[in-house]
């Protein structure tokens, strides 16, 4: 039991608060803890139009003074005049896209009460909330009023946490409209409550979301992006899906072992199947239709329970999507049993093919709770048969299909479905009830006319959670001043150049070594150079050199928040999204030729046969001698009458290159495949030219091998010193089932198998998978294998014994990334651990603390998967704007049969394609399907039977189509 005392007292700087709480035990003694909260009395409003608290206010620790951002001049609106605005908290959490909105919400004041508030029930909207704040555009500013002598409240006896919060906000709104009388101040609540205790106190200027928004003249607009609990009102009081269980009861399932807890992973074929991986089981758990996926989202942390063995079943062979079983439903109404029986139909043709082979039965189960919704912004379009027709001005129901076909549509009331047909559209969820068939939401905003670049190339950065709004302005302060002119100091001993940088003498002067860089043509952020020679005693001296990102990005700036935040570039065909701002990447930190740089290089001493003899690590200062593309440095290395020190550096470098990659495939190093395409842009209109299949040079393997050299040298000396929280990357070894179906296929198909019981095996066995009438077969199986792998992930090495560092792919005990601090946030870390390794300078402590180690590497390893998936759409969208007037007749090959269509990969372009079953033919009564031959027979177009199955090449037409549902054009393939 737990008893407060509260007393004030004066100190010189304002008010101590001090409690003294006095704590029971249980055996009847009680102990005092007593703490102290001082209030200070010069807490400005940081409005520009207050002179006083101009005059009082203090530096902070770092001696900065706060900057006031409220306007003078705030906006004026009827009623309310020029005003203020204070919102409560479940404003914040339910209408954060509206205060991100640039056209409403400007002079916001968020209590500390408030923003505290947030940070407790949704970090994802604190970020949002955070970043408002330290834009100067729309003038957020959180107010201190915990701190504050004139809005401190204290709680009163028997008054709950919350009550007391909702006084504390009040209680800013007051003090802030008697402290500026001239301007007013508005707040802003959804609590019935809150609001008429304020206007009961005299508080009058107290209004909710809707009555706020009421006040702007474009208010029938802006109600779109309202989200309202009551703006979908149910018909009917049935339920399609089971309540949740309880916390208690869930928290009980998982502590006895009667309830599991995982990851919700949605069939891309087929939305009315999940899989779970629980590590209690060695096959995923198969969660099947909608009443047992049970409103959970692709990415959702779900709990589930496992169902009864007679009602477990083997993973779908059918492709459903919600078009073809939700395509006439209206969205003004929840009546969809026949959806249900379509849907029940689909799942009893499974449950009969079930039975006529058992192997492949996997356990089933049902989602009962809902630890963490994956829920975000997603883009789509309205469906063009749910737009009412009537033309009434009221707010109608409307269904947006997402781009995303693993997610069910969206259900949003709006007032401009017709203005909004054929556009893509941004879309938030609110809820999704019991009663309802599809998740609710609300419009957010409007990216323009599907196909458009712009809207094109917005919606896949969204539609991957890409952050690529302009830096800040807290961030852009942050950049050297002297811009594009800073330079390394000449005189490295100038006392006014050490006063600025004490650490220089501790720089190793490189500037005579003949380096050079090799990257992909065009490449301006140039991350890594190196160089060769040969040393007197027969061995090779070898450098790889890294941009010192960190001589300019320090811990704990708001750059420095901004890379971690970002965690990478994200490449797309058209465009890059900077990980730190332009000025760093394709300027001061890029290792541009002909210019000295600063930079943090590895040094190694290496044998005839490529073995570490030493390796030294260096801050350094390098001039690179030139910057090669791969194919001009692969020229050069080959032409022969090039004798000069730099290229004969180059052919060490390819010489040793050459025997480091021969020793990791002797270890069982993998070399597998994915289809690497190139778009060409025409260069003065950026349109998509053509497509080709990226050549891989020499060149490419030598810069590539030197990379994981000095990968896996910073790893091992980061990890000696820092064993708990060394920035590292693991690689783990893929589960036997991963590739049961595969070798399944390669068994019947091909009578070969692939072995997984090491790197070296797997690496072996993909050797021999040759088919010497098709000298693409082995590229085709390795791709396939990589879709097997586990993905590769950061994580700090506190978090995995030894034995788990190992990257299987690589066939090493350990390794990192540290060659690409420009566009990669670990990198960074990386290099900031290896400087205090060396006693370069101490390490911050962000980097020396485990948990705050395990948040970083959390978000790099998402926004790196994310970064990946968006460079992939975006060749996607232009391999089909090429296409558009570009049909033409390509080889592929079956990489999936399925019992309604089958799925085709196109080498020359990267892309697969489902064709369904209805474009083979047109006597469907001829389909069959032969299941445990892996093949479709079916009569063609022409009369003829034909028997399609995997691993088969194809001949295909490859023409462009636009997907009208959700406005994405992409190729189509016609089979011949």
């Amino acid at each position: 039991m737990a008893i407060p005392v509260v007393s004030r007292k004066r100190l010189n700087e304002g008010l101590s608060v001090t409690s003294k709480v006095f704590i029971r035990s249980r055996n009847g003694n009680a102990s005092k803890i007593v703490r102290e909260h001082y209030l200070r009395n010069d807490i400005p409003c940081l409005s520009k139009a207050c002179t006083k608290c101009q005059t009082i206010v203090s530096p902070n620790a770092q001696g900065e003074l706060p900057k006031f951002v409220l306007s003078a001049t705030p906006l004026k609106l009827k009623e309310v005049g020029p005003h203020y605005v204070v919102v409560d908290t479940n404003i914040i959490l339910q209408a954060i896209d509206l205060l991100e909105n640039e056209q409403v919400f400007f002079d916001v004041i968020i209590p500390q009460t408030v923003l505290d508030e947030v940070r407790n029930k949704s970090f994802p909207i604190y970020t949002r909330l955070r970043t408002l704040v330290s834009d100067d555009t729309k003038r957020f500013i959180v107010f201190h009023n915990e701190f504050s002598e004139d809005t401190y409240v204290k709680r009163s006896e028997n008054e709950s946490i919350n009550d007391r919060n909702d006084t504390a906000i009040r209680k800013v709104a007051e003090w802030f409209q008697s402290h500026l009388p001239s301007i007013s101040t508005v707040l802003i609540t959804n609590d019935k409550d809150n609001k008429k205790k304020a206007i009961a106190s005299g508080f009058k200027n107290t209004k909710t979301l809707v009555e706020y928004i009421d006040l702007y003249p474009n208010s029938a607009e802006l109600k779109d992006l309202i989200p309202e609990e009551t703006n979908f009102k149910s018909n009917t009081s049935e339920k399609f899906y089971s309540d949740y269980y309880s916390t208690a009861r869930l928290m009980a399932g998982l502590k006895n072992g009667t309830l599991y807890q995982g990851s919700m992973n949605i069939n891309s074929y087929n939305f009315l199947e999940g899989e779970i991986t629980l590590a209690t089981l060695p096959k995923p758990l198969l969660v099947l239709g909608s009443e047992n996926l049970n409103r959970s989202f692709n990415g959702d942390s779900v709990i589930v329970e496992i169902l009864p063995k007679s009602q477990w079943k083997k993973p779908s062979s059918t492709i459903i999507d919600d078009e073809n079983l939700n395509s006439n439903v209206d969205p003004e109404t929840t009546a969809l049993d026949s959806i249900n029986d379509k849907e029940r139909k689909l799942l009893a043709q499974e449950a009969i093919q079930t039975q006529s082979n058992s192997s492949d039965i996997q356990p089933t189960g049902r989602v009962v709770g809902i630890v963490k919704r994956s829920w975000r912004l997603y883009v789509g379009q309205i469906l063009s048969n749910s737009i009412p027709k009537t033309n009434s001005n009221s707010a109608k129901s409307c269904f947006v299909k997402l781009m995303d076909r693993s997610l069910p549509r969206i259900r949003i009331k709006t007032r401009r479905a017709q203005d909004l047909a054929g556009s893509k559209i941004v879309v938030a969820i609110d809820s999704w009830p019991t009663t309802s068939k599809f998740p609710e939401g609300h419009f957010v905003r409007n990216l323009g006319e599907s196909e458009s670049v712009k809207a094109e190339t917005e919606a896949l950065l969204l539609e991957h959670d890409v952050e690529y709004r302009p830096f800040s302005k807290a961030v852009l302060e942050c950049l050297p001043a002297e811009g594009h002119d800073w330079k390394v100091p000449e005189d490295l001993n100038d006392p006014e150049v050490l006063k600025k940088d004490p650490k220089l003498p501790k720089r190793k002067d490189f500037r005579d070594k003949l380096i050079c860089s090799i990257d992909p043509p065009g490449c301006v952020d140039i991350d890594d150079a190196l160089h060769a020679k040969k040393l007197p005693n027969g061995n090779y001296e070898v450098g790889v050199h890294i941009a010192d990102v960190t001589h300019f990005v320090k811990a704990g700036t708001p750059l420095d928040a901004e890379g971690a935040s970002r965690g990478t570039s994200v490449y797309l065909v058209d465009k890059r999204i900077d990980m730190l701002p332009i000025l760093l990447g394709t300027d001061l930190c890029s290792l541009k030729p002909y210019v000295e740089r600063f930079a943090f290089s590895v040094i190694w001493e290496l044998d005839q046969n490529a073995d570490i003899v030493n390796v030294e690590f260096n801050k350094s200062i390098i001039k690179s001698r030139e910057a090669f593309s791969y194919e001009r440095a692969q020229i050069r290395i080959d032409d022969v009458t090039q004798q000069d020190d730099l290229t004969k550096g180059m052919r060490i470098l390819l010489q040793l290159s050459k025997k480091l990659k021969q020793k990791r495939l002797d270890a069982g190093a993998l070399n597998l495949s994915s289809p690497e395409v190139k778009v060409h842009m025409d260069s003065e209109t950026s349109d998509p030219g053509e497509v080709e299949i990226k050549k891989l040079l020499e060149t490419n393997s030598l810069v590539e091998e030197f990379m994981l050299l000095a990968n896996i040298s910073v790893a091992r000396r980061i990890f000696q010193e820092f064993p708990q929280t060394a920035m590292l990357r693991r690689h783990n070894a893929p589960p036997t089932t991963n590739f049961e179906k595969l070798n399944d296929m390669l068994r019947v198909k091909k009578n070969m198998s692939i072995s997984i019981e090491s790197s070296k095996t797997l690496a072996d066995s993909l050797d021999r998978c040759i088919d010497p009438q098709d000298e693409y077969f082995n590229t085709l199986i390795r791709i396939m294998s990589t879709r097997c792998m586990m993905a590769a992930e950061y994580f700090s090495s506190g978090s995995y014994g030894y034995p788990e560092f190992r990257h299987y792919g690589l066939a090493v005990d350990i390794y990192t990334h540290f060659t690409s601090p420009i566009r990669r946030y670990c990198d960074v870390v990386a290099h900031r651990q290896l400087a205090a390794a060396i006693a370069y300078e101490p390490l911050d402590l962000s980097h020396r603390d485990k948990d705050k180690m395990e948040r970083v590497c959390k978000n790099i390893n998402k926004r790196h998967r994310n970064a990946q998936f968006a460079g992939r759409a975006s060749i996607e969208y232009y391999v089909g704007q090429v296409m558009k007037n570009n049909e033409s007749e390509e080889t592929g090959y079956v990489i999936r049969v399925f019992s309604n269509g089958i799925v085709i990969l196109v080498p020359k372009f990267g892309v697969e394609s489902l064709i369904k079953v209805e474009e083979l033919t047109s006597d469907l009564s001829s389909v069959e399907f032969k299941e445990d031959e892996y093949s479709l027979e079916f009569k063609d177009q022409n009369g003829n039977m034909r028997n399609v199955g995997v691993f088969e090449k194809v001949q295909v037409e490859v023409k462009s189509q636009l997907d009208s549902s959700v406005g994405k054009r992409k190729a189509v393939l016609v089979l011949k």
